[in-house]
């Protein structure tokens, strides 16, 4: 794998749904052959065709129910774990998981002071 750090980051609503957001951020980014691990939330048929036509390579495993489940990059998807990892540092600053900041501007800062620290211990 290649060095790790965060691309984009977006702020959205706390009772929005992970998936659309997801595709809103996805669609600023170029995926050229770009391996897109995602966990079993985001395995929908919708959200695997949004990430091919963005030209990523969708890497999420089939629900277990799934009448006519795909094939997947096993290996490649045990990196996933460094994703969850990442967002369990991150939330090591209390203002950041907590969020006591009222404005979006303020808490996008905190989000990137948080970013950088961990760039530089990581």
């Amino acid at each position: 794998m290649s060095a790790k750090t965060v691309v984009a980051f977006s702020l959205s609503s706390g009772n929005a749904h992970d998936a659309p957001e997801g595709q809103k951020l996805l669609a600023t980014l170029n995926g050229k052959g770009v391996p897109l691990l995602m966990d079993r939330a985001y395995e929908s048929n919708k959200m695997r065709e949004f990430a091919k036509k963005q030209e990523f390579i969708a890497i999420v495993p089939p629900k277990k129910n799934r009448k006519h489940p795909w094939r997947y990059d096993k290996e490649l998807y045990k990196f996933r774990n460094e994703v969850e990892r990442f967002f369990l540092r991150i939330k090591r600053f209390r203002r950041v998981f907590t969020r006591y900041d009222k404005l979006d501007i303020i808490y996008t800062g905190v989000i990137i002071m948080a970013l950088i620290y961990d760039a530089i211990l990581m």
